[in-house]
């Protein structure tokens, strides 16, 4: 199979070259970064459009590009009913988080904890934040440089160090609105990319009529999978159940998501950005869906995994656009920058979120004699140092190995138990300081419990239900594989006497319920220890009350309705 050609490299390269301008640009435009709130936040004047697809941007990493299409050739389109999970999501985010973090005027989500609780559990989330997002950045870097370097010859670690040094120029210059803006751009990109990819699929197989018709006989057309089991690892229930308290955790209280909604001009501009991100969430799922049945359409009869042509499912994509777009110079190369758009869009919005909850929780309240122009050169800082780090992350994701995706699975981990800190704290009026605190660690210690379980005993294919692959249309040796069999059954399973009795049932837990139980369990707990101890709305009140006149005192002044936002949450 034929690799990269120099148009190929031109074209990732001009991407990366737009990017950095885009930073450049921001970095002068309107005087340039006067204030830490200019560049963390953009000033707050950002309109919803941009910032709307700045938000789907993140949500697409190359993980996304390389992940969801193997994701459905692997396991069918049952992913699909993530349209309905988004939806709900969505809503709870503009609905339920949003209107208190964009009244409250903050810059760090974080804040409000200490605002609501204290200012140790502000420390806490702001820490285990900042912990799970530069390991989860670093992976972000590494996972696909790989596969793709694995797949085309593209320079492994030359990508890395690119991207990387690129993304970190921009961020640390142009502040937010570079993140913004560049994203999209990059969401263009990665449109673009996925696009080519189904339009010559389609051409290759003589329409998509056929594509779908191979995918309904394949077995991959399983949408409505209506087993409530929660150890089954995909159905309409953990998806729908299970995905929204996932990527609530993200999209209503993660740092790198709240930051860009509410620096938006207007609460109308914050709301409307969240819906029309949803669109766009909606139409990066279809490409990503219709690219995974595309593969299968190609590959019924041969697929590269089985046939070792492909060490590994995320090279999957890398191998069909090498296969059906080399004849096409530059269009391979459109893949790859599509596949790294999505690595710089969501390493962006990480670095320049790391940057404000540093500046916002680890630097101004012990150090409130720096002036605004210091903060911002404070925050520039902080952009260069977390994009150091994230690099140097990526240099130890390549050592973690087999790890990876125990790290990727401890990342959501995290989010259930702080999305039931936040929760905890917007919907019970009576919970206190201490019952959050007990709720968060048992929460957390629930969660890590169950995923680290599951990484040492992985499911059993009749949990995770792969579907058949085919190697009867190949011309090459497959070993001792038959045409039918599925190599998962061996990579995965481990001899049932060496599994503990946790393993095919607790272990065994869908890894979309994860941050589920770390939720309720916080929440549970938290509602617990609060009546337990004693707890009052006044007493909140008056925590509220102090802070504000500490915070006020020393001229670091909230809106006129921070009070009574905070009030009405009570």
């Amino acid at each position: 199979m034929a690799g990269f050609t120099v148009w190929d490299y031109v074209i990732f390269a001009a991407m990366l070259l737009v990017s950095a301008v885009i930073g450049v640009y921001y970095a002068f435009v309107g005087e340039g970064q006067k204030t830490s709130k200019d560049f963390l936040m953009g000033g707050r004047s950002m309109s919803a459009l941009p910032v709307a697809l700045s938000l789907t941007a993140s949500f697409m990493s190359a993980v996304t590009v390389l992940g969801t299409p193997a994701e459905i050739y692997r396991y069918g389109a049952v992913f699909c009913i993530f349209a309905i999970t988004y939806a709900l999501v969505v809503l709870c985010s503009a609905e339920i988080f949003l209107p208190v973090f964009y009244r409250l005027g903050i810059t760090s989500t974080y804040e409000y904890l200490e605002l609501r609780f204290n200012k140790y559990l502000r420390l806490c989330g702001t820490l285990l934040f900042i912990i799970q997002t530069t390991l989860y950045t670093g992976i972000v870097i590494y996972a696909p440089a790989l596969a793709l370097n694995q797949v085309t010859g593209f320079d492994l670690w030359g990508a890395v160090v690119a991207t990387g040094v690129v993304c970190t120029f921009y961020c640390t210059l142009g502040g937010l609105k570079a993140v913004v803006w560049t994203d999209v751009f990059q969401v263009g990109i990665m449109v673009a990319g996925f696009s080519a990819v189904i339009i010559r699929a389609a051409v290759v197989q003589e329409g998509i009529g056929r594509i779908v018709n191979d995918s309904y006989y394949g077995g991959r057309l399983n949408f409505w999978d209506f087993d409530p089991n929660p150890l089954q690892r995909h159905t309409f229930w953990t998806i729908v159940i299970g995905g929204t308290f996932t990527w609530t955790g993200i999209y209503g209280v993660n740092q790198s998501q709240v930051q860009r909604y509410i620096a938006c001009k207007s609460r109308f501009h914050a709301k409307m950005s969240l819906y029309v991100n949803l669109v766009g969430l909606w139409v990066i799922l279809a490409c990503a869906a219709l690219c995974g049945l595309a593969l299968y359409s190609i590959y019924k009869d041969c697929d590269p995994w089985t046939s070792k042509q492909v060490s590994a499912f995320d090279q999957l994509m890398p191998y069909l656009v090498l296969d059906i777009l080399h004849d096409f110079p530059g269009v391979p190369g459109l893949f790859v920058a599509s596949a790294y758009s999505g690595t710089l869009s969501t390493v962006s919005s990480s670095i320049n979120a790391l940057a404000a909850v540093t500046v916002e929780d680890l630097i101004r309240p012990y150090f409130r004699s720096l002036s605004e122009k210091k903060l911002s050169w404070i925050s520039m800082g902080m952009s260069l140092f977390y994009g150091g780090v994230c690099i140097a992350m990526a240099a130890l994701a390549s050592l973690l190995g087999a790890l990876l995706q125990a790290a990727l699975s401890i990342f959501g981990m995290v989010g259930g138990p702080l999305l039931g800190l936040f929760a905890l704290g917007i919907l019970c009026s009576f919970a206190n300081g201490i019952g959050a605190f007990v709720g968060l660690v048992s929460g957390f210690a629930i969660s890590l419990w169950v995923g680290i379980g599951s990484q040492i005993y992985p499911p059993l294919p009749e949990r995770t239900k792969p579907l058949p692959l085919s190697t009867i249309g190949c011309n090459i040796s497959s070993g001792n594989l038959t045409a039918t069999e599925n190599p998962l059954t061996t990579v995965f399973s481990t001899p049932s006497a060496e599994r503990p009795a946790l393993a095919d049932n607790w272990y065994s837990l869908s890894y979309l319920y994860f941050s589920t139980v770390g939720t309720l369990i916080t929440v549970a707990v938290g509602i617990i220890i609060s009546l337990l101890t004693g707890t009052s709305s006044r007493a909140v009140i008056e925590c509220i009350l102090d802070c504000l006149q500490t915070k006020m005192s020393k001229e670091l002044s909230y809106p006129q309705e921070v009070l009574v936002t905070l009030l009405q949450t009570l």
